[in-house]
């Protein structure tokens, strides 16, 4: 016959297990936890290089507000700034600067254009956006929000830019730290010659 004493061991030790399964039934591992620690591993590429231009340096090189269109700040980060285009209350538009350092398959898209635009190789990408490359390294993109502002505005806003201002970012340093893969061959043979793109009345 089991004394008082070992029946109460039995219950308590029965309770710590039981205790002890619930727990481990109820916190099943998260997914995203386990995301994380393999994002966060050594060797994990981060998601914005250090050597990428602070975006609060694209600020001087965006276009300015202009007859109907008002143009306001809407995100600014590291490597990358955005503003609204605004025209009777309603956003029309977006501009972006962005450093391809940190992303270099938005450089390599270039590498395909057949239009240049103010020497600078020039893509539409889908329907609603077209960028330009400037020193294979910053990209400028206008973005339709609106189906009133066409291909042909999108190419005048990219011409309002400080392009040449933008040009003069790049640095020997700078420019090393590109990948040789998204860098646009330039006087190569194989190379098709890129047209010039017309240049639209600018928009009003």
């Amino acid at each position: 016959m089991i004394s008082a004493r070992w029946l109460r061991v039995f219950i308590l030790m029965f309770f710590c297990l039981l205790l002890f399964v619930t727990a481990c039934a109820s916190n099943p591992p998260s997914r995203y936890s386990q995301i994380q620690k393999e994002t966060t591993r050594r060797g994990a590429p981060p998601a914005v290089i250090k050597t990428a231009e602070q975006g609060s340096t694209f600020n001087k090189f965006f276009p300015g507000s202009t007859g109907a269109y008002n143009v306001i700040p809407a995100q600014e980060k590291k490597g990358f700034a955005e503003y609204k285009v605004n025209k009777d209350g309603k956003t029309v538009a977006m501009l972006s600067i962005s450093d391809t350092l940190s992303v270099p398959a938005a450089a390599a898209k270039y590498k395909n254009s057949t239009e240049v635009l103010a020497n600078y190789p020039i893509i539409d990408q889908g329907n609603t956006a077209t960028g330009l490359l400037v020193s294979d390294r910053y990209q400028v993109k206008v973005l339709s929000r609106d189906p009133s502002f066409t291909r042909d505005d999108r190419v005048a806003w990219l011409q309002k830019f400080d392009l040449r201002g933008l040009a003069k970012l790049e640095s020997t340093t700078a420019s090393s730290s590109v990948p040789q893969s998204s860098k646009i061959p330039a006087n190569s043979n194989s190379a098709p010659k890129l047209p010039r793109v017309l240049s639209p009345q600018p928009a009003t």
